[in-house]
């Protein structure tokens, strides 16, 4: 079977939309021989998940809103049937998303931090206290911190930038002017590279940029034999301040990009942005944008992926290295898409974007959804993908921000 061929059955495969035969518990639809069940619930602040060795599944949060919510990091134990029998809460770490196991040590992310917990035999909740394995990573603008490993003793962090567009307040009805240099590049905007094993590492001095242009990022990962990878959130409110330039269809089609990086990489904001639909890169209107005039060649990278409606959050993603899936979804990516804040109805979903037997990514297909229910918007969805990992035995799962929820999707076939 030629290449072709054989990308062309793999595509129809992933694209199956079928309804699946049995009911899935909270209206999710999946692919056939993929079923849902519930794991664990009520778990508040939820935001990205990392499965050990053994199982066990531990999730980072948000700042708790009050007193009595738990916060830190939460650690689950699940039983034969793959449901929670213990959830416990620990540490003070949280509000950077950024959360990974790597050679059975927990790496965690604050907006400032990563910190790593080590486990004394099969202990639940580490008995020692975490060390700093870097510090001093700015706060305030977009707090993101998701964390990746590449398999060869170093781990990536992405650092938010300070603000949507990078331009000067202006005067009572002008506009914004574009700074340049961009003072939220500083230290920001970008992804750096540090040693996974070194403690006390302080940024940015013990840190090394790889890439650059990149406004907020949360869907992050390292794909093996490959690259880093990571999802762009970009600019917003681009129509609202100049209608003339930028119609409400053009701001629906500046881009949620995936990015392939490697050192050096510039994907261009604040000064560019990425329209989908085109397949073009456009000047931003306060650096002399008009919707159509490009930057010169050469200076920015072109996004490997971009999803379709855009603003749809995408806020983690993993690649696939189980073996309990079909062989066509090895490789590829989940992407947890929390949905967007507006009344268009994307994301509420997560999606799957395979790649080719060269390493090409293909078109981002639909794995699960249903998680909203019948009224896509964040205030009445019942349900919003957040985080994804995929556990020992090869199943995915998937954490809901509203209810604290956490589903497992296996595969039988049947």
């Amino acid at each position: 079977m030629n290449i072709k061929l054989a990308a062309l059955l793999a595509a129809a495969a992933f694209s199956c939309t079928s309804q699946v035969l049995a009911d899935e518990p909270d209206g999710l639809v999946l692919p056939p021989g993929f079923h849902a069940s519930i794991v664990a619930e009520a778990i508040p602040g939820i935001r990205h998940l990392a499965v050990r060795g053994d199982g066990a599944i531990y999730a980072s949060t948000t700042a708790p809103k009050d007193a009595t919510t738990p916060s830190g990091i939460v650690a689950i134990h699940l039983d034969a049937n793959h449901h929670a029998d213990k959830i416990e809460h620990f540490g003070s770490v949280q509000g950077g998303t950024g959360i990974r196991f790597d050679h059975g040590a927990l790496y965690a992310a604050s907006p400032t931090g990563i910190y790593r917990f080590t486990f004394a035999k099969n202990e639940m909740i580490p008995s020692a206290a975490p060390v700093t394995i870097l510090d001093g990573m700015p706060a305030g603008g977009f707090n993101n911190r998701p964390i990746a490993f590449d398999g060869k003793g170093n781990i990536y962090v992405s650092i938010g930038a300070n603000g949507n567009i990078c331009g000067v307040a202006p005067a009572k009805g002008q506009k914004p002017v574009g700074q340049h240099p961009c003072p939220g590049l500083d230290n920001r905007g970008g992804v750096w590279q540090l040693k996974a094993n070194k403690t006390g590492q302080k940024f940015p001095a013990d840190a090394v940029q790889i890439a650059t242009g990149l406004r907020d990022v949360d869907a992050f990962d390292y794909r093996p034999g490959d690259a880093l990878y990571a999802i762009m959130h970009d600019r917003n409110g681009t129509h609202n301040t100049w209608p003339d330039l930028v119609s409400a269809t053009d701001e629906a089609n500046i881009a949620e990009e995936m990015d392939r990086l490697v050192k050096g990489t510039n994907m261009g904001w604040p000064y560019t942005y990425y329209d989908e639909v085109r397949g073009v890169r456009l000047m931003a209107p306060e650096y002399g944008g008009d919707g159509k005039v490009s930057p010169p060649p050469g200076i920015y990278a072109t996004p490997v992926v971009a999803f379709h409606p855009s603003h749809a959050a995408p806020l983690d993603m993993v690649f696939y290295q189980g073996k309990q899936f079909p062989k066509s979804y090895r490789g590829g990516a989940f992407v947890a898409r929390h949905g967007g804040l507006g009344a268009g109805g994307s994301g509420f979903d997560v999606q799957f974007v395979g790649f080719d037997a060269k390493g090409k990514p293909l078109t981002p297909i639909s794995f699960a959804s249903g998680f909203a229910g019948a009224t896509l918007t964040a205030a009445a969805a019942n349900y919003r993908p957040v985080g994804a990992a995929v556990a020992p035995d090869g199943s995915l799962y998937v954490a809901d921000s509203k209810k604290g929820r956490i589903w497992r999707i296996s595969y039988s076939g049947k």
